[in-house]
């Protein structure tokens, strides 16, 4: 069993894995290959001239599994609650978690299937997003999303952002205390 199932490894669920593999937690990323940025080009994110965003995509990938966070490339079917926690099913198999963070986008319907509250949009070409608190936490017991499908803007920057956020709130939680990850440079 998986501690934290992230679906979605988009800039959102990527940064998330990053913070909660970094974290110690066992984490698995999930991404069925449907990412909006996946066709993007980017010239407005922080810290980078200009990325694609398939390149974007893979390198946040990639950090997360240099913490130790799993990558599945799977879509996911659903998710169905259990008495531990979360079973997350593919076409491929499935894996338990205990929690999971939602990261899909502009996809709500598996949030949806599980009962999780959503409301109407705000973004351009957005229908349904989920009802979650300032932490990230949805109405259904350890599910929490981030990102666009969390009600955030879509662009990349602001995406990530949340999903580091939502991580860090999910860590903080788990340890019961608030979790700080720095590095800093070598003398």
């Amino acid at each position: 069993m998986y501690e934290i199932a992230i679906i979605g490894a988009g800039p959102a669920g990527a940064s998330a894995a990053i913070f909660t593999a970094k974290a110690g937690k066992s984490t698995v990323l999930f991404d069925g290959g449907t990412s909006a940025t996946k066709r993007a080009l980017l010239k407005n994110h922080y810290g980078v001239t200009e990325i694609t965003g398939p390149d974007l995509v893979e390198t946040g990938k990639k950090q997360a599994a240099q913490f130790g966070a799993e990558l599945v490339d799977e879509k996911v079917e659903s998710i169905e609650k259990t008495e531990n926690g979360f079973t997350i099913k593919t076409e491929q198999g499935s894996y338990e978690s205990k929690y999971v963070i939602l990261a899909t986008g502009m996809i709500a319907s598996l949030g949806e299937a599980l009962g999780v509250k959503t409301k109407p949009a705000t973004e351009p070409r957005v229908k349904t997003v989920f009802a979650v608190d300032a932490q990230g936490k949805t109405n259904v017991p350890n599910v929490w999303a981030c990102g666009t499908v969390a009600g955030i803007s879509m662009h990349t920057i602001i995406t990530a952002g949340d999903g580091a956020k939502v991580a860090v709130n999910l860590i903080s939680e788990i340890d019961g205390k608030r979790w700080v990850d720095h590095d800093v440079l070598g003398k």
